[in-house]
């Protein structure tokens, strides 16, 4: 079951009534969804007439009609999908990300001196596009390639960053002016087959058939120590409040070796599938998945009055 199918079952057991408005940039278009009569619209998009860097856009349209809607504003999706412009904002506030450079056909934007391993993706990508086995590379003719592969294949420049070797944990956070963090996840990449990089590439988070997504999983982490596990926690919710996300997001973290968190990237909108990782934390923190969608959609109500 999607997760549009589980939130509208949940919104129907809570006494709303839902109904689907599917935006396609030709037949339903932003203009028919101001006609829409919603009071309040669960924001589930991703990309808009096949472009996925426009869901701020539609955010950005629905506050100027005055219609609520749930999860990161204009500002939230834009910082967000914009890695380099996160990372930057990251280091002003003193929260650790790796070194990075960018790199778009000869033009170096920004760059800090890096050391290798590295890994190489699209600076503007979510849902791991663009990341697999190949993204980790040790050389300048790997990084080379790697860059020119960015280019050509996503026309968006390249995000270099050092990779780092650790423990993969995301932290889900729930609220707005006293936001909650949710029981920390872990996906555990230690199976993957020897020789490939411990990265969540697209192979680990969507491919199905691939060996890569049946030896990894997510779990609540339960083996950390508190001091560890609060100093996730506190760089999870100085990344959240530093992007301006809202109601909902999930930060990725690694923690190395030597109890270092980088944080890696952050969500607005995360997946809300029963089965990912933003309600796997949410039911440990003793959230059921409906009583999950009603504090997002009291949250965003909330935020409207």
């Amino acid at each position: 079951m999607h997760d549009r199918e589980e939130i509208f079952e949940a919104l129907t057991k809570l006494g709303h009534e839902p109904s689907y408005y599917v935006l396609d940039g030709r037949n339903q278009t932003l203009v028919a969804l101001a006609k829409c009569g919603a009071d309040l619209i669960v924001n589930l998009t991703e990309s808009y007439a096949g472009d996925d860097k426009m869901d701020k856009n539609i955010a950005a349209y629905l506050e100027l009609i005055h219609i609520p809607y749930t999860g990161g504003g204009p500002h939230a999706l834009l910082l967000a999908q914009d890695k380099s412009i996160a990372k930057k904002i990251f280091d002003f506030h003193k929260i650790k990300t790796p070194d990075f450079a960018t790199s778009y056909k000869g033009r170096t934007d920004h760059s800090h001196d890096i050391e290798f391993p590295l890994i190489v993706k699209p600076v503007s990508e979510d849902g791991s596009i663009g990341i697999d086995n190949g993204s980790v590379v040790d050389s300048v003719k790997e990084l080379m390639e790697r860059i020119h592969y960015i280019h050509e294949e996503f026309d968006s420049p390249a995000l270099i960053e050092e990779y780092i070797e650790g423990r993969e944990i995301y932290a889900s956070i729930l609220g707005n002016d006293n936001p909650e963090v949710l029981p920390l996840i872990e996906l555990d990449l230690s199976k993957l087959p020897k020789g490939t990089p411990r990265i969540a590439g697209q192979d680990v988070k969507f491919d199905h058939d691939t060996e890569a997504y049946k030896v990894t999983k997510s779990a609540p982490v339960e083996d950390l120590d508190e001091e560890i596990a609060k100093k996730l926690r506190d760089t999870a919710l100085a990344a959240y409040r530093a992007l301006k996300l809202r109601d909902y997001g999930r930060i990725d973290m690694r923690l190395n070796k030597k109890g270092e968190v980088y944080v890696i990237e952050a969500n607005p909108n995360p997946w809300l599938s029963s089965q990912a990782e933003f309600a796997m934390a949410a039911k440990k923190a003793g959230y059921s998945y409906t009583d999950l969608i009603d504090k997002i959609i009291e949250l965003a109500r909330a935020r409207s009055i």
